[in-house]
Protein backbone atom coordinates (compact mmCIF):
# COMPACT_ATOMS: atom_id res chain seq x y z
CA UNK A 1 0.00 0.00 0.00
CA UNK A 2 1.34 3.53 -1.10
CA UNK A 3 2.45 5.42 1.67
CA UNK A 4 0.19 8.92 1.62
CA UNK A 5 2.30 10.79 3.91
CA UNK A 6 4.77 13.58 2.32
CA UNK A 7 5.87 15.19 5.18
CA UNK A 8 7.05 13.81 8.91
CA UNK A 9 7.76 16.04 11.30
CA UNK A 10 9.00 14.20 14.21
CA UNK A 11 9.64 15.70 17.75
CA UNK A 12 10.41 19.41 17.09
CA UNK A 13 12.33 21.70 19.38
CA UNK A 14 14.06 24.33 19.27
CA UNK A 15 15.86 26.46 21.62
CA UNK A 16 17.99 29.81 21.26
CA UNK A 17 21.28 30.94 23.31
CA UNK A 18 21.13 34.66 24.21
CA UNK A 19 23.13 36.29 26.93
CA UNK A 20 20.02 36.27 29.39
CA UNK A 21 19.85 32.57 28.87
CA UNK A 22 17.81 29.84 26.62
CA UNK A 23 14.58 30.37 25.20
CA UNK A 24 12.59 27.61 24.46
CA UNK A 25 10.68 28.54 21.30
CA UNK A 26 8.65 25.19 19.97
CA UNK A 27 8.62 21.95 21.80
CA UNK A 28 8.23 18.57 21.05
CA UNK A 29 6.07 18.88 17.97
CA UNK A 30 4.72 16.42 16.04
CA UNK A 31 2.86 16.66 12.36
CA UNK A 32 1.92 14.56 9.22
CA UNK A 33 0.95 15.98 5.92
CA UNK A 34 -0.50 14.04 3.41
CA UNK A 35 0.20 14.58 -0.44
CA UNK A 36 -2.32 16.97 -1.36
CA UNK A 37 -3.64 18.64 1.67
CA UNK A 38 -3.41 21.48 2.94
CA UNK A 39 -2.50 22.37 6.09
CA UNK A 40 -2.99 25.76 7.77
CA UNK A 41 -1.42 26.65 11.25
CA UNK A 42 -2.37 29.34 13.63
CA UNK A 43 -1.27 30.07 16.76
CA UNK A 44 -0.43 33.54 19.50
CA UNK A 45 2.14 36.16 17.67
CA UNK A 46 5.40 35.09 18.32
CA UNK A 47 5.15 31.32 19.47
CA UNK A 48 7.20 29.94 16.56
CA UNK A 49 5.24 29.59 13.83
CA UNK A 50 7.66 31.20 11.07
CA UNK A 51 10.63 29.44 12.70
CA UNK A 52 8.69 26.14 12.25
CA UNK A 53 8.56 26.66 8.57
CA UNK A 54 12.32 27.71 8.10
CA UNK A 55 13.21 24.34 10.37
CA UNK A 56 11.15 22.72 7.79
CA UNK A 57 12.41 23.98 4.78
CA UNK A 58 15.94 23.40 6.09
CA UNK A 59 17.02 26.52 6.65
CA UNK A 60 17.90 26.02 9.96
CA UNK A 61 18.43 23.33 12.17
CA UNK A 62 16.35 22.70 15.02
CA UNK A 63 17.37 22.00 18.64
CA UNK A 64 16.07 18.27 18.91
CA UNK A 65 13.64 15.87 16.29
CA UNK A 66 13.65 15.76 12.90
CA UNK A 67 11.71 16.56 9.30
CA UNK A 68 11.24 14.08 6.45
CA UNK A 69 10.22 15.02 3.38
CA UNK A 70 9.63 11.51 1.01
CA UNK A 71 10.72 9.63 3.80
CA UNK A 72 14.26 11.37 3.53
CA UNK A 73 15.64 13.66 6.51
CA UNK A 74 15.85 17.48 5.64
CA UNK A 75 19.54 18.88 6.58
CA UNK A 76 19.78 21.69 4.30
CA UNK A 77 16.85 23.62 1.71
CA UNK A 78 15.86 21.38 -0.85
CA UNK A 79 14.63 22.10 -4.59
CA UNK A 80 11.72 20.31 -3.50
CA UNK A 81 10.41 22.66 -1.15
CA UNK A 82 8.73 25.90 -2.53
CA UNK A 83 8.92 29.41 -0.05
CA UNK A 84 6.51 32.01 -0.65
CA UNK A 85 6.66 34.87 1.78
CA UNK A 86 4.77 37.82 3.16
CA UNK A 87 6.66 40.00 0.54
CA UNK A 88 6.45 39.05 -2.75
CA UNK A 89 10.02 40.19 -3.28
CA UNK A 90 9.76 40.38 -6.73
CA UNK A 91 13.19 42.06 -8.41
CA UNK A 92 11.64 45.32 -9.75
CA UNK A 93 14.20 45.62 -12.85
CA UNK A 94 13.11 42.28 -14.05
CA UNK A 95 10.02 41.58 -15.91
CA UNK A 96 7.39 39.67 -14.91
CA UNK A 97 8.26 36.25 -17.14
CA UNK A 98 12.32 36.79 -15.89
CA UNK A 99 10.84 36.98 -12.36
CA UNK A 100 9.04 34.07 -12.70
CA UNK A 101 11.98 31.81 -13.94
CA UNK A 102 14.33 33.49 -11.56
CA UNK A 103 13.96 29.71 -9.65
CA UNK A 104 14.54 27.66 -12.75
CA UNK A 105 17.61 29.66 -13.41
CA UNK A 106 19.37 29.24 -9.94
CA UNK A 107 18.47 25.58 -10.54
CA UNK A 108 20.31 25.26 -13.85
CA UNK A 109 16.75 23.54 -15.05
CA UNK A 110 16.35 26.31 -17.31
CA UNK A 111 14.86 24.28 -20.77
CA UNK A 112 12.25 23.60 -23.14
CA UNK A 113 10.17 21.70 -21.45
CA UNK A 114 10.35 23.64 -17.83
CA UNK A 115 9.74 27.03 -20.20
CA UNK A 116 6.77 25.37 -21.85
CA UNK A 117 5.45 24.21 -18.00
CA UNK A 118 5.55 27.96 -17.23
CA UNK A 119 4.39 29.38 -20.17
CA UNK A 120 1.16 26.93 -19.93
CA UNK A 121 1.01 28.41 -15.69
CA UNK A 122 1.38 32.05 -17.09
CA UNK A 123 -1.78 31.42 -19.62
CA UNK A 124 -3.91 29.45 -17.47
CA UNK A 125 -3.89 31.93 -14.61
CA UNK A 126 -4.26 34.94 -15.92
CA UNK A 127 -0.87 36.67 -16.71
CA UNK A 128 -0.10 36.07 -20.05
CA UNK A 129 -0.57 40.30 -21.34
CA UNK A 130 1.32 40.94 -18.05
CA UNK A 131 4.47 38.75 -18.67
CA UNK A 132 6.60 41.72 -20.15
CA UNK A 133 5.57 43.99 -17.54
CA UNK A 134 7.41 45.05 -14.37
CA UNK A 135 6.33 44.63 -11.01
CA UNK A 136 5.45 47.85 -10.23
CA UNK A 137 3.00 48.23 -13.19
CA UNK A 138 0.90 45.29 -11.55
CA UNK A 139 -1.81 45.66 -8.21
CA UNK A 140 -0.33 43.64 -4.97
CA UNK A 141 -3.02 40.76 -5.54
CA UNK A 142 -1.43 40.48 -9.20
CA UNK A 143 2.17 40.63 -7.66
CA UNK A 144 1.35 38.26 -5.27
CA UNK A 145 -0.07 35.66 -8.24
CA UNK A 146 2.92 35.87 -9.68
CA UNK A 147 5.04 35.33 -6.77
CA UNK A 148 3.26 31.78 -6.87
CA UNK A 149 3.73 30.94 -10.01
CA UNK A 150 7.24 31.40 -9.56
CA UNK A 151 7.36 29.13 -6.61
CA UNK A 152 5.17 27.19 -8.86
CA UNK A 153 7.25 26.83 -11.53
CA UNK A 154 10.18 24.79 -9.83
CA UNK A 155 7.41 21.95 -9.32
CA UNK A 156 7.90 21.84 -5.76
CA UNK A 157 6.94 18.45 -3.65
CA UNK A 158 5.78 20.97 -0.83
CA UNK A 159 5.04 24.54 -0.54
CA UNK A 160 5.16 26.76 2.60
CA UNK A 161 3.14 30.00 2.47
CA UNK A 162 4.48 32.10 5.22
CA UNK A 163 1.41 34.67 6.10
CA UNK A 164 1.12 35.42 2.14
CA UNK A 165 -1.89 37.89 2.31
CA UNK A 166 -1.02 39.82 5.20
CA UNK A 167 0.53 43.03 3.18
CA UNK A 168 -2.98 43.81 1.21
CA UNK A 169 -5.84 44.77 2.10
CA UNK A 170 -9.27 42.96 3.16
CA UNK A 171 -10.98 42.91 -0.27
CA UNK A 172 -7.53 41.95 -2.32
CA UNK A 173 -6.89 39.43 0.39
CA UNK A 174 -10.09 37.62 0.40
CA UNK A 175 -9.80 37.82 -3.67
CA UNK A 176 -6.11 36.20 -4.18
CA UNK A 177 -6.75 33.56 -1.36
CA UNK A 178 -9.56 32.52 -3.35
CA UNK A 179 -7.03 32.63 -6.59
CA UNK A 180 -4.13 30.64 -4.02
CA UNK A 181 -6.52 28.25 -3.06
CA UNK A 182 -8.17 27.47 -6.68
CA UNK A 183 -4.64 27.16 -7.77
CA UNK A 184 -3.50 24.83 -5.04
CA UNK A 185 -6.36 22.26 -5.77
CA UNK A 186 -5.98 22.09 -9.87
CA UNK A 187 -2.24 21.72 -9.46
CA UNK A 188 -2.46 19.31 -6.66
CA UNK A 189 -0.07 20.67 -4.16
CA UNK A 190 0.52 20.05 -0.63
CA UNK A 191 0.83 23.22 1.33
CA UNK A 192 1.17 24.60 4.81
CA UNK A 193 0.34 28.17 5.42
CA UNK A 194 0.81 30.43 8.08
CA UNK A 195 -2.06 33.13 9.09
CA UNK A 196 -3.38 34.67 12.27
CA UNK A 197 -6.49 34.94 10.41
CA UNK A 198 -9.05 32.36 11.59
CA UNK A 199 -11.98 32.60 8.82
CA UNK A 200 -9.00 32.27 6.34
CA UNK A 201 -7.50 29.49 8.01
CA UNK A 202 -11.34 27.92 8.05
CA UNK A 203 -11.71 28.54 4.29
CA UNK A 204 -8.37 27.41 2.75
CA UNK A 205 -7.36 23.91 5.33
CA UNK A 206 -8.20 20.51 4.91
CA UNK A 207 -6.57 20.42 8.62
CA UNK A 208 -6.35 23.59 10.95
CA UNK A 209 -2.99 23.41 13.82
CA UNK A 210 -3.07 25.31 16.45
CA UNK A 211 -0.15 25.89 18.10
CA UNK A 212 0.03 27.53 22.09
CA UNK A 213 1.70 30.14 23.22
CA UNK A 214 5.82 29.97 23.35
CA UNK A 215 6.86 27.18 23.97
CA UNK A 216 4.88 26.30 21.21
CA UNK A 217 3.61 22.62 21.22
CA UNK A 218 0.54 21.17 19.18
CA UNK A 219 -2.49 22.52 20.99
CA UNK A 220 -5.41 21.11 18.87
CA UNK A 221 -5.57 19.75 15.32
CA UNK A 222 -9.02 20.12 13.75
CA UNK A 223 -10.25 18.55 10.81
CA UNK A 224 -12.00 20.55 8.73
CA UNK A 225 -15.31 19.00 6.78
CA UNK A 226 -17.53 22.12 5.07
CA UNK A 227 -20.46 21.30 2.76
CA UNK A 228 -20.02 24.79 0.91
CA UNK A 229 -22.94 26.56 -0.55
CA UNK A 230 -23.79 25.64 -4.48
CA UNK A 231 -20.32 22.61 -5.01
CA UNK A 232 -18.27 26.06 -5.11
CA UNK A 233 -15.31 25.17 -2.56
CA UNK A 234 -13.44 28.54 -3.23
CA UNK A 235 -12.36 30.32 0.27
CA UNK A 236 -14.94 33.08 -0.18
CA UNK A 237 -18.09 30.45 -0.38
CA UNK A 238 -16.98 28.04 2.00
CA UNK A 239 -16.90 30.89 4.92
CA UNK A 240 -20.91 30.63 3.78
CA UNK A 241 -21.08 27.16 4.80
CA UNK A 242 -23.37 26.33 8.15
CA UNK A 243 -20.19 25.06 9.97
CA UNK A 244 -18.02 27.43 9.30
CA UNK A 245 -19.19 29.46 12.32
CA UNK A 246 -18.74 26.46 14.54
CA UNK A 247 -15.10 25.80 13.50
CA UNK A 248 -14.56 29.38 13.99
CA UNK A 249 -15.71 29.49 17.80
CA UNK A 250 -13.55 26.34 18.38
CA UNK A 251 -10.56 27.57 17.03
CA UNK A 252 -10.95 31.11 18.57
CA UNK A 253 -11.49 29.24 21.88
CA UNK A 254 -8.36 27.09 21.64
CA UNK A 255 -6.40 30.03 20.77
CA UNK A 256 -7.41 31.81 24.17
CA UNK A 257 -7.30 35.10 22.49
CA UNK A 258 -7.29 37.89 24.77
CA UNK A 259 -7.41 41.70 23.91
CA UNK A 260 -5.59 43.56 26.39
Amino acid sequence: MKNNKLVEIKNIGMSYHTLDGETLALKDISLDINHGEVIVMVGPSGCGKSTLLSIISGLIKPSKGSVYINGKEVTEPGKNIGYMFQRDNLFEWRTIIDNILIGLEIQNKLNNETLNFVEKLIDTYGLSEFKYHYPRQLSGGMRQRVALIRTLAVQPDLLLLDEPFSALDYHTRLNIADEVSTILKKEGKTALMITHDISEAISMANRVVILSSRPATVKEIVDIELNCPDNDSTPMKCREAPEFRHYFNKIWKELDVHVK
